[in-house]
């Protein structure tokens, strides 16, 4: 008898004794009741699709006048807690609302595309991470987006930008490479005297150094996959704000589709946990770097608020919590670009990798990486050297860090004397 056939003899004998066919009862078995305890990690709702008891009740949940779950591009209950918990993170006393992201990217596109329309105008940092300066400079720009790129420090600058249709004021809580600090209070009062609505980035600082909203932020954004994340194996993102504002937020990653998969949020609420642990760390080791490194004689310059004579040292010490500048170092050696990729590449503890916030120290050349998108007229606009190393300093001990890097710029200096 052929196997058809004999699919077919056994179908008449489920039917004849009432029985479901083998195929039917294999994607129909039981599940488990969920556990009356409390678990204590997340649980990972490895799922893209929910049943319903009713039609109505799908079209309830899809209609968001019941809450609910029916799809895991619109909602998971595991994503879900992600968004909630950084929320919590950034709340400050507000009432607020996390929306998560397959990437930081996904997060600050989902909120500009929400927040602007064609004939919008937004006045942005001249010195903000490469992606978002195309984003802005390209993408909304054909969508009818006017952007004016701005000195965010020059707070006269700022207000003289803003115009009646201007949407958004964006920018870094602290930029990328630079680290140079944004007066958020400042900023938020030129954005809302305008009518617009003030979006931080602040994936540099994390929650465990700043928290924007409390300092009037509309809506602050993470690239989770950095310090959030904290270990280099999740990529997700997260905005933060007000109902009101995150409800345009919300429809924009609903239709764009930049979900987060549930593997990821929960590798990235687990982050959460430890942030404020490797933050307080980090940083700490990320000051002591700077000092070392800034007195060597083969140095022009480095970026980092802990130093003293860093412009936005002051303002550093006001808005953030005690004692955490921020672990991302910007190193400018002598010597332009060329020194920059020696010193980049003469590491040995450091390991060349893009990215940041993870427990390994992760360094690049700056021009040639994460800002390859600005030309050599915007990269100078934005303040950063054509040799700028950007070192993101991991959980390794200081003096290691320090002997590596004295070593590279040694032969760095070396290198400048023999020519």
């Amino acid at each position: 008898m052929h196997e058809q056939d004999q699919q077919n003899q056994r179908d008449r004998q489920h039917r004849q004794d009432g029985r479901p066919g083998e195929n039917t009862r294999a994607v129909r078995l039981p599940t488990g009741p969920p556990p009356a305890e409390r678990p204590l990690r997340t649980p990972v709702y490895r799922t893209t699709t929910f049943e319903f008891a009713t039609s109505r009740d799908y079209a309830d949940v899809l209609a968001g006048t019941v809450p609910g779950y029916s799809y895991s591009r619109i909602d998971n209950p595991t994503s879900d807690a992600f968004a909630r918990a950084a929320a919590a993170m950034e709340a400050g006393g507000r009432e607020v609302r996390g929306e998560a992201f397959s990437s930081g990217m996904g997060a600050i596109s989902s909120v500009l595309l929400g927040l602007t329309m064609a004939g919008s105008h937004v006045v942005a940092s001249h010195s903000i991470y490469g992606n978002t300066y195309s984003l802005l400079d390209g993408l909304l720009r054909r969508f009818g987006v006017a952007v004016d790129f701005v000195d965010i420090t020059d707070l006269a600058a700022v207000a003289a930008a803003v115009r009646p249709e201007t949407a958004v004021v964006f920018t870094e809580t602290l930029s990328n490479p630079t680290m140079t600090v944004s007066d958020l209070p400042a900023l938020a009062r030129i954005a809302h005297d305008a009518g617009a609505a003030l979006v931080v980035d602040s994936t540099f600082a994390s929650p465990a150094v700043c928290r924007p909203l409390e300092h009037g932020a509309d809506i602050v954004v993470h690239s989770a996959t950095k310090y959030i994340g904290g270990h280099s194996d999740a990529t997700g993102g997260v905005a933060v704000g007000t109902p009101e504002v995150m409800a345009r937020v919300r429809s924009a990653r609903v239709d764009l589709g930049p979900c987060l998969a549930p593997d990821e949020a929960f590798l990235l609420h687990r982050g959460l946990e430890t942030l404020p642990l490797r933050m307080a760390r980090q940083c700490a080791t990320a000051a002591e770097f700077a000092a070392a490194v800034a007195a060597h004689p083969a140095v022009e310059s480095v970026a980092h608020p802990s130093l003293p004579g860093h412009p936005g040292h002051a303002l550093a010490a006001r808005l953030f919590d005690a004692g955490r500048f921020g672990a991302v170092v910007t190193v400018t050696p002598r010597g332009g670009r060329e020194a920059g990729m020696a010193l980049a590449d003469g590491v040995r503890t450091a390991m060349v990798a893009a990215s940041l916030g993870g427990t390994h120290t992760l360094v690049g050349h700056v021009g040639s990486t994460t800002h390859r998108q600005m030309s050599d007229e915007a990269l100078e606009k934005a303040g950063i050297g054509p040799g700028a190393v950007r070192f993101s300093i991991g959980l390794e001990d200081a003096r290691d860090l320090i002997g590596d890097a004295l070593a590279a710029l040694d032969r760095c200096g070396a290198g400048q004397a023999a020519r």
